[in-house]
């Protein structure tokens, strides 16, 4: 055995659960702009910006994740959320608006960062963030 962990040939994938499986695939192929790489059941494999998102419907405990429910998150709690670094937040806040997202307040400049956030249809949060010179 030896200590290459992590090796260069993996890979990252984020798993995000969702209630309906096909309402989330369709707003992250439209809003995000992420690519669809492969489709099993009702689970959805996204390329997007050089990560991957598998996204799955909520289901009970399995044999390898025994006691642990998979469920979407709720409306006003998050336990993460994830950043997209842009050059312009204003710019970005617009094509997203004008693709369907929902933001929950306008850009906000914070001194050394403007950003803002939104859901996805399951309220998975996600935020652009502009960091400022």
């Amino acid at each position: 055995m030896t200590d290459s962990f992590p090796t260069s040939d993996m890979t990252l994938t984020s798993i995000l659960v969702v209630a309906d499986a096909s309402v989330s695939a369709r707003w992250y192929k439209d809003v995000l702009g992420a690519e669809l790489h492969r489709k099993y059941g009702t689970s959805a494999v996204f390329s997007f910006n050089g990560s991957w998102l598998l996204l799955v419907e909520g289901g009970p405990p399995t044999p390898d994740k025994p006691h642990i429910e998979y469920v979407p998150p709720t409306p006003t709690r998050a336990s993460h959320s994830f950043t997209i670094r842009v050059t312009d937040c204003e710019a970005a806040h617009a094509v997203l608006t004008d693709r369907g997202a929902v933001f929950l307040t306008p850009p906000h400049d914070w001194g050394a960062e403007i950003r803002c956030f939104f859901p996805d249809p399951d309220g998975h949060l996600w935020e652009i963030s502009q960091l400022v010179d």
